[in-house]
């Protein structure tokens, strides 16, 4: 062929190409438009209605018994109470008296949502029920809400009543505030079309959800009448109905009457519901909205567009008016509107169909009223109802169908009574309208759930727990009585789906509580007792720490049993799998033993310490399966092998060759010896020790054991009053095993050691063990032979921040000793293994005193399943919250909320004071600050502020704090320390300084007593102008003071403040200035711009607190506050650490030490941090500490021990410079300058960093300014994390 003949291959590869493009254009077509018509699914609910109803299960009981819920006019508003008058038009009277009313509009958990009384008390009231009927239709939903902040979840409000007297908002507050509370960052609208606001939100919703705009939606609305304004315009326009009850379609309907209400639903794409596991009670198949236009008169009915609407959403859901059922009409109840409704829906769903399946035609406004904002949804969760119980409930009023509708024009027939709703060959379908009186017409096809593939049977579970959580210690019985009465009616609910529901569907608050059981009766009972306040074994409760570190404890030798761990072997299989994967290697059979009935063999050592071994690996396999991971570790003895094995020291191979010889070279010695538990300290036996009697363990700091020849050690443990002498085949750690040690060594150092990746602290030094020591053999043959130093491995674990220890063991043996530690109180204790009782009853009921500790299992692969069964929604504790138009907005402070009330005893406080032993005063104080404290905060009463409750982190500022002092001071009739409400952070902790104080003979709080004169000298010094001779005072004083150069001479540290909590990574880790004015309250108001996104955390600067010794070093500095650091973010997330002034210095040093040892921040934000050196600023200096004088008030005066702090940073700073760090750095400085006169007072920064300029001044910058100096932060976190992520 020529070659002009053969075919152009360029042009067929461009027609390829144009194929394979226009199909590929095709398919995105067709999912483009999937996608806009994919149904929407209805996925939760909420409502509150007239007549009780506060359930959608409520709402249905009330229209399935044909039950209404009109009422007279609340009593409880300041209403006039001459409004009525049933003479027609009178001007300022209401027709009629009654109407649909929620009565308990006023009622609102303020303290749930983070809300002050006073604040509750100016919001709308409208705010508050949304917010409320958004977390229940969350939680009905099967949504945790907590875990949607920062999510593009929507928010779409009805509203039309802006009358409640003091909140003076605009509508858009109302969806604003839900999405603000909740951190959702989707679409957020307040819709005001009247009487179809929330059936339009419905509609948008829909539409927001279809366009990819939001992945979930709330949609409602909501309607109090604040005044009777309502009543009086249309008793005005003759339009209401004189009894206050819609008689919708009926022939003597005479007018409207008009309700309260509150309805929320939670959308979500069909195929994302499906996928997320949500229940899909209903689906949204298709909506429409349009407008009446220029009809004959802006508030009268359009019935032409009536049935466009009606049309365009059967279009939207590709229906015909056959395939709809029922129609959940308007319905008002007017002569004008009802019947060109009526007539509307003749012409559209009363054609094309047969007589023997007509229209059926109802409203739930014959039960409730006309709810206005809240009416649409209300006929939405209505018509979802009655799809799921397959009944069409009748429509109450309705003695004779209106004669003003022509019912003969189409198959449209009046709901008069209750009929079946079958199922068909198609699904159940029901359409609903809202038409607004300003002419916006909605309607909305509603179709029943698609069927659900029936869920797998759940697996029974040996024991389970329900886990519950509130807000508040006071809240939680009320979940408890919720979750008992939901129960106890249900008794076809498994009780392991229960506990997974509980523990993956809700919100885990910090006061918990969980029980314990083996079967449903059992739980019951144990939910009972938390109902009411009774203590039971089944039953925990407490408050979760996040700044806790967790240690996991391994059992050691003597702890062994018949029978250990056969029930977890048979009922868990990561056990089992763990357990014989140890025993295959050892080739002990150990199953076998511990199943037989040789109690003599399990007891030998080459049995003992492999079986120890092999239960303490397979457990703590379980307990990984299970979510719940220790922070550090450590060993009794033979435990260490444990805990090395499972933090990655050895492998399992390694670590089953090094047990197994441990365990058969110390059972191949000669058997004899003694050991003896002796009740006294080390230092009181050490003169006994020889070559022959050896300290085998220290346990405690009055418990240790004496090991080595028989006669020489019962001769030395004589001479002590209580004594024990253990049941052993040999004396362990004593200079008996020193013939093993060589063969010991020469296995040991076969072995590949490896660094761990678990921290751990060893019980042969008694310290943080690194990988070096860990990694040598010979750390193990020593292990063998020397003391174990327990008593001392728990002081440590307690130093770095252990605040839980877990016994990984049979039985609990390490727990009793570690309670008989001092380091350890206040530690949280918990055994997983009792040498009596069932197994799995143990484990979980310490996994249950866990949880409520705060450390919480992954309950989905606790209790492993897909059944769903549904939940009760969160019991709030409601208080009254209702400003009457009569009280003068000026007066609220002092007015509302009442005062706590006088206590019964009116003896001035000092007297009674004075006649009360210790206890009892302190009890007295603690009782009279919480009262101060909730007064201040606008509580109604002491028990909204708990003793151990953090003044900063319940909402209390420099202002308030210094009312709580001047209130305190009144009331002991003396003037407080300087200090006093921040030095001690809780009204215990206040109480327990106070009544040191006024004793005379403690310490009281920091600046107490004669050193107040110091103070005034600095003072007086200062205002002369001799500020460098006060400095010169202040360094005496700080000398005479107590110091410390490391952490472990510093002793405990204190817990950090949490002032603002939120799931965004990363936190804000904060280190206030280490000057007289620094503490946490310097990030209150900067803290607030977080608070529900992010988690700010403040941990103590160390010398300011109440008898703290004062820093020698830099180093000292650096070490106690990254351990607060550490605290602060024991669970490992992100963090960024900000330091303000000086602070500033420290917390870039602590991000370099921080970054060594490889757990480094994510940034440094620096708050105008001075360097020092800076010369020729001496007036600069001068100023800024006029400037901190200026503001002692806000502490209540500076005491000399704060100062003293001060004078000894000052030294400290000048040898505190930045080094290397690769962390980002965000500098940010003031426009404004505090000093007068001073050109040069700019801050500035030699390393690296991002410059940000805010408004202000270096004082009012975290004060009046805080705001926009947290927006500056917040940007600079943002743009930090799109970086990282493209």
């Amino acid at each position: 062929m020529a070659e002009s003949e053969k075919p152009d291959t360029r042009m067929v590869e461009a027609l390829r190409a144009s194929l394979k493009e226009i199909e590929r254009l095709r398919e995105r077509n067709r999912a483009l438009t999937a996608a806009a018509r994919e149904p929407i699914a209805i996925v939760g609910m909420a409502c509150r209605y007239p007549g009780g109803v506060r359930s959608p299960e409520d709402l249905w009981r009330l229209v399935a018994d044909g039950a209404e819920g009109i009422t007279p006019f609340p009593g409880d508003r300041g209403w006039d109470p001459d409004l009525y008058d049933p003479t027609p038009g009178v001007p300022g009277r209401s027709r009629t008296r009654e109407g649909g009313f929620l009565h308990d509009a006023g009622d609102f958990d303020a303290a749930f949502f983070g809300i002050s009384p006073n604040e509750a008390l100016v919001m709308d009231p409208q705010q508050r029920l949304l917010l409320e009927g958004s977390w229940e239709a969350l939680e009905n939903a099967g949504i945790d809400p907590a875990g949607l902040r920062g999510s593009r979840t929507g928010v779409f409000a009805g509203v039309m009543y802006h009358d409640y007297f003091g909140s003076f908002g605009s509508g858009s507050i109302v969806s604003g505030r839900v999405a603000y509370t909740l951190g959702l960052e989707g679409p957020t609208l307040s819709v005001d079309t009247a009487c179809s606001s929330s059936l339009v939100t419905l509609h948008l919703a829909a539409q927001a959800l279809r366009q990819g705009e939001c992945t979930l939606a709330l949609a409602g609305g909501v309607t109090v009448m604040a005044s009777p304004g309502t009543y009086v315009e249309f008793s005005r326009q003759g339009a209401l109905s004189p009894d206050g009850r819609c008689r919708s379609f009926a022939d003597d309907a005479a007018g409207t009457g008009f309700s309260e209400g509150l309805g929320v639903l939670v959308l979500e794409r069909l195929s994302d519901a499906r996928r997320n596991g949500h229940p899909v009670l209903a689906v949204v198949r298709g909506s429409a909205v349009n407008q009446d236009g220029a009809s004959n008169g802006l508030t009268a009915p359009n019935g032409p567009s009536q049935q466009r609407v009606i049309r365009q959403a059967l279009a939207s859901a590709r229906l015909s008016a056959a395939d709809v059922d029922v129609v959940e009409a308007h319905g008002t109840g007017t002569t004008l509107g009802d019947p060109i409704e009526a007539q509307a829906l003749l012409a559209t769903y009363g054609q094309e169909r047969s007589a023997n399946a007509p229209l059926w035609l109802g409203s739930v406004k014959s039960n409730i009223g006309h709810t206005q904002a809240a009416a649409g949804v209300a006929g939405v969760i209505k018509m979802v109802m009655a799809m799921r119980h397959g009944v069409l409930p009748r429509t109450l009023h309705v003695d004779q169908p209106s004669t003003k509708v022509d019912w003969d024009a189409g198959q449209v027939r009046l709901l008069t009574q209750e009929r079946p709703w079958p199922r068909t060959d198609r699904p159940r379908r029901a359409g609903v309208s809202s038409f607004g009186i300003s002419g916006t017409n909605a309607h909305a096809i509603i179709e029943e759930a698609p069927a659900q593939e029936p869920a797998e049977a759940e697996p029974d579970a040996p024991a389970v727990v329900w886990p519950l959580s509130a807000r508040s210690a006071a809240a939680l019985p009320a979940q408890a009585e919720r979750l008992h009465a939901f129960l106890a009616d249900r008794p076809e609910l498994h009780p392991a789906a229960v506990a997974r529901a509980l523990g993956t569907r809700r919100t885990a608050f910090d006061h918990r509580a969980a029980v314990t059981g083996t079967d449903r009766d059992q739980l019951l009972a144990g939910l009972r007792a938390l109902a009411d306040g009774t203590p039971a074994p089944t039953a925990a409760t407490g408050r979760a720490r996040t700044g806790t570190r967790t240690a996991f404890l391994f059992t050691g030798q003597g702890a062994q049993r018949l029978g250990m761990g056969l029930e977890l072997r048979a009922r868990y299989p990561v056990f089992a799998d763990a357990f014989d994967a140890v025993d295959a290697r050892l080739g002990l059979d150990l199953a076998g033993l511990l199943a037989g009935d040789d109690a003599d063999a399990v007891h030998r050592t080459g049995y003992a310490q492999p079986a120890l071994f092999a239960f303490e690996v397979a457990l703590f396999r379980l307990l990984e399966s299970f979510g719940v991971r220790p922070d550090v570790l450590a060993g009794h003895s033979v435990g260490e092998i444990a805990a090395a094995h499972v933090a990655g020291v050895l492998d399992l191979d390694d670590a089953c060759t090094l047990v197994a010889a441990r365990g058969r070279l110390m059972e191949a010695l000669p058997e004899g010896g003694a050991m003896v538990a002796v009740q006294a300290g080390e230092e009181q036996v050490r003169p006994l020790l020889d070559d022959r009697v050896g300290l085998a363990a220290v346990n405690g700091p009055s418990s240790v054991v004496l090991s080595g020849e028989e006669a020489a050690v019962l001769a030395a443990a004589e001479g002590f009053a209580k004594t024990k002498r253990l049941t052993v085949s040999h004396a362990f750690h004593s200079p008996l095993m020193d013939g093993m040690l060589d063969a010991f060594r020469a296995v040991a150092e076969k072995l590949t050691f490896h660094q761990p990746r678990i921290p751990l602290v060893s019980t042969l030094t008694g310290r943080p063990v690194d990988g070096e020591q860990l990694c040598d053999p010979g750390y193990w043959v020593r292990h063998v032979r020397e003391t174990v130093r327990f008593a001392d491995a728990v002081t440590a674990l307690a130093a770095s921040g252990v605040g839980r220890f877990v016994e990984v063991g049979p039985d609990a043996v390490l727990t009793g000793l570690v309670r008989a530690c001092p380091a350890a109180d206040g530690a949280v204790l918990v055994a997983l293994g009792r040498r009596h009782g069932s197994e799995p009853v143990a484990l979980l009921t310490g996994l249950a005193r866990l949880y409520t500790d705060g450390l919480a299992p992954d309950w989905a692969a606790l209790f492993p399943g897909t059944a769903r069964v549904d939940l009760p929604t969160y019991a709030f504790r409601h208080e009254r919250y209702w400003l009457n138009a009569d009280v003068a907005l000026t007066a609220l402070p002092a007015a509302e909320p009442a005062s706590p009330a006088a206590p019964v005893d009116a003896r001035p406080l000092g007297q009674r004071l004075a006649g009360a032993p210790p206890a009892e005063q302190e009890a007295l104080l603690t009782e009279v600050i919480r009262a101060q404290t909730a007064a201040i905060l606008g509580h109604p009463g002491p028990e909204a502020v708990e003793p151990d409750a953090v003044f900063l982190e319940i909402g209390m500022d420099s202002v308030s704090a210094a009312e709580l002092r001047g209130a305190l001071g009144a009331a002991l009739g003396s003037t407080l320390p300087a200090g006093a409400v921040f030095d001690h952070r809780t009204p215990a902790a206040l109480a327990a300084a106070l009544r040191g104080h006024l004793a005379g003979g403690a310490p009281g709080p920091a600046g107490a007593g004669d050193l107040e004169s110091v103070s005034g000298l600095v003072r007086r010094a200062a205002s002369d102008g001799r500020m460098e001779r006060a400095i010169d005072l202040l360094r005496t004083v700080a000398d005479i003071l107590p110091g410390f150069s490391s952490l472990a001479e510093f002793g405990a540290v204190p817990d950090p403040v949490r002032l603002a909590t939120g799931d965004a990574a990363p936190r804000l880790v904060c280190l206030p200035s280490p000057m007289a004015l620094g503490g946490a309250h310097q990030y209150a108001r900067f803290a607030r711009h977080f608070d529900g996104r992010r988690d700010v955390v403040v941990p103590a600067v160390p010398g300011f607190g109440p008898g703290e010794a004062l820093p020698r070093s830099v180093d000292a500095v650096v070490e106690v506050v990254v351990e607060g650091i550490r605290r602060a973010c024991a669970d490992e997330r992100p963090y960024v650490l900000v330091g303000y002034s000086s602070g500033g210095q420290f917390a870039h040093a602590a991000a370099e030490i921080m970054e060594k040892a490889g757990q480094p921040a994510a940034g440094v934000v620096l708050l105008d941090t001075y360097l020092p050196g800076d010369d020729g600023k001496d007036d600069l200096w001068r100023q800024m500490f006029d400037g901190m004088l200026d503001r002692e008030s806000s502490l209540g005066g500076f005491g000399t021990a704060r100062l003293a702090a001060m004078s000894r940073y000052s030294d400290l700073i000048q040898h505190c410079l930045p080094g290397a760090l690769a962390a980002p750095v965000l500098f940010v400085r003031p426009t404004e300058s505090f000093a007068a006169g001073s050109d040069d007072w700019r801050a500035s920064w030699p390393t690296e960093h991002e410059p940000a300029d805010v408004p202000g001044t270096h004082f009012t910058m975290l004060e009046d300014r805080a705001e926009t100096t947290a927006e500056a932060v917040e940007a600079w976190l943002t743009a930090a994390r799109s970086t990282v992520a493209s």
